[in-house]
């Protein structure tokens, strides 16, 4: 028995439908409804119980551990195994309310809680621990919905390349994540697979599309300016980041009229029988987001980037889950020198006092954290229990000549070095220690989701691209995307020296001890002819000529003249120069520092540097000096331009 009540307002009309004991509104959006069930519901949130210094973690013991919030006064239980650790409330209806280690257990190794007392536990930016609980923990629990037996065909999943799957479900259609042209972190990624070709007749057919995070391999702004030049009305779906996903777009030149931001841990309806919900990654929640889509009872979990999706806390047993699998995306330790990394010492001893050389230290290095990586993903594959399991998110080729063939620094090579992890070897990993079916993906295979959970043997419940069709990419259109970088290069910000003090006073980042220095380099990493050279210390933001008499740690950035200063000039993030391949780095001390990297990947503002009123006032400020009867030689003297809301 449906109730009906109708409410008119001057931007849209809305329905409100009560379906048995619970509402939904329903949104008139001139050609059908959307549907978002529980609009009134509360976002997921994230409360901070405990927080541990670096010395109170390493000093947990393995097995149990008992330790209290002494600022609330509140009990918590931290049970410790290797480098695993799991935690929850200290309840209990005895002992005062509190549990205490029994006499029978005095070795700690036993620990069974109620999965609602189980709380996050995450590392902090200093390796402390911080106890985190999740409201609700488990949304998806919300509104639960059977599974209903599903017609073969009725629900596939195609794969087109890198992160993007198109998601048949009934007579809607879905798809994550479309980077299907173009490069991804400046010119640093481009795509292994070639993507279908009626790639873009797809998306423009598609009901919504869902894009995880603003990383370039996920927001394609190449790809999408391909479809808003032909559809620029289509439903985006994002989730509600600390840093918007679409920061930059009135910047990008897309034009997109209906990105939709949701609030995470809720499910968005978009008919009787499809919906879906975005969660928070536990690691970046300012910046990262899995998603959940159903249909008729049946879940597709894909965990996309996410480091700890969900502060890992998921969904048991979903019919189909994806999630990345590769590794390889970052900078370190390929892009850096000095030291251990590239021989300023000729060798770095291993744990048995043998003598190692540094390029091998780095190949071992990207060895161990590729299998960590690997021995991770299948265990949370055999701890989830899916259905079926796709690795998928990372196809990527370093195939810019220049990353392809070396650098001056190494006898390494980009390419060749960042050895990615097979995805046939993960899936054998996860045949090996459960029973759940795997899929290694190919441009264009679909998998039929209702033939494979019938029988995963069905030779139909999986359909391979025709014989003869193209699956890696063998060229790339690299000349107009490099284009758009080298038009930086020339740009007439840069003829002025005092660009540096006014772009690292927009960036905001100081008072701490750091001293930068920047070298503008050409392909080979040498200095670039009449490209700047200078030095940045963070610790009071000044930009001295000589590094500071005090302590104090030092980083050696050479960048690519085309990126850096593209990304400058655009206000952009530091993912292009670090992820992208485009630096090489020397540090003293070896240490990461992660304020630093994370402000210029992440927090920068949102808005670039008025470099119109900087080149204004530079002018107003010439004119002014070229009526004194001595000038003064402006080649040194750095102006700076006040930048004010007004004047953004």
């Amino acid at each position: 028995m449906e109730q009906r009540i109708d409410i008119f307002g001057s931007l849209s009309s809305l329905l409100l439908v009560k379906r048995d004991k619970s509402w939904e509104l329903l949104v008139w959006g001139g050609v059908e409804f959307m549907m978002l069930n529980n609009f009134w519901s509360l976002e997921q949130t994230t409360e901070i119980l405990l927080c541990l210094s670096p010395a109170e973690a390493a000093g947990l013991k393995e097995g149990i551990n008992f330790v209290r919030n002494k600022s609330t006064g509140k009990d918590y239980i931290l049970y410790k195994k290797q480098s695993h650790l799991r935690a929850c409330k200290n309840m209990c209806k005895h002992q005062g309310g509190l549990f205490i280690k029994d006499i029978e257990d005095l070795d700690g190794r036993y620990l069974k809680i109620c999965s609602s007392l189980v709380l996050v536990v995450e590392k902090d930016k200093e390796n402390g621990l911080l106890l985190l609980e999740l409201n609700p923990p488990n949304p998806w629990d919300s509104d639960p919905r059977s599974p209903e037996d599903l017609a073969f065909g009725e629900v596939q999943v195609t794969y087109l390349t890198h992160a993007c799957m198109d998601l048949k479900l009934g007579d809607k259609r879905v798809v994550f994540d479309p980077w299907l042209i173009g490069p991804a972190f400046a010119r640093g990624w481009w795509l292994l697979h070639e993507p279908p070709s009626d790639w873009l007749e797809r998306l423009c057919q598609v009901d919504l599309i869902y894009i995880s995070h603003m990383h370039s391999d996920h927001l394609s702004y190449p790809t999408l300016k391909k479809l808003a030049e032909r559809r620029s009305n289509i439903p985006i779906y994002v989730g509600n980041t600390e840093r918007p996903v679409f920061w930059n777009l009135n910047r990008s030149g897309v034009q997109l009229t209906n990105i939709h931001v949701v609030p995470f841990g809720i499910w968005q309806q978009v008919d009787r029988n499809l919906r879906f919900m975005i969660l928070m990654d536990g690691v970046h929640p300012e910046m990262d987001t899995c998603i959940i889509v159903e249909y008729k009872g049946h879940k597709i979990l894909n965990t996309v980037d996410c480091t700890r999706p969900n502060g890992g806390r998921l969904p048991m047993k979903v019919d189909l889950m994806m999630s990345d699998f590769a590794g390889g995306a970052s900078g370190f330790p390929m892009t850096f020198s000095g030291g251990k990394f590239t021989g300023n010492t000729l060798y770095q001893r291993d744990s048995n006092l043998n003598p190692v050389i540094p390029e091998e230290w780095k190949a071992q290095f990207i060895k161990t954290e590729r299998k960590k990586l690997l021995n991770y993903k299948a265990r949370l594959v055999k701890d989830l229990q899916p259905r079926i399991y796709c690795p998928f998110a990372g196809y990527f080729v370093e195939s810019h000549p220049s990353d392809k063939y070396g650098w001056t620094f190494s006898v390494m090579y980009i390419k060749e070095t960042n050895i990615k992890n097979d995805p046939d070897e993960l899936n054998n990993l996860i045949k090996k220690n459960s029973d759940v079916v795997t899929w290694t993906p190919r441009p264009g295979a679909t998998l039929d989701l209702g033939r494979m959970l019938k029988d995963p043997t069905d030779s139909k419940g999986i359909i391979e691209p025709p014989e003869g069709t193209k699956i890696y990419k063998d060229s790339w259109d690299f000349g107009p995307y490099l284009k758009i970088l080298n038009a930086a290069v020339g740009d007439e910000i840069f003829l002025h020296a005092s660009w540096i003090k006014e772009y690292f006073t927009w960036a905001g980042f100081k008072d701490y001890n750091l001293v930068v220095r920047m070298i503008e380099t050409d392909e080979d990493f040498n200095p670039f002819p009449g490209g700047y050279d200078y030095l940045v210390d963070f610790l009071d933001l000044s930009f001295p000529k000589e590094r500071p008499s005090r302590e104090h740690p030092y980083e050696e950035i050479r960048s690519r003249v085309d990126v850096i200063r593209h990304v400058v000039k655009n206000g952009l993030l530091w993912d292009d120069l670090y992820i992208g391949f485009q630096t090489r780095l020397q540090r003293d001390p070896d240490i990461y520092h992660h304020l630093f990297w994370n402000h210029f990947q992440i927090k920068l503002p949102l808005t670039p540097p008025n470099w119109k009123s900087f080149l204004t006032c530079y002018e107003q400020s010439k004119a002014e000096i070229s009526q004194v009867k001595h000038p003064i030689d402006l080649g040194d003297t750095l102006i700076i331009c006040a930048i004010t809301l007004s004047s953004i």
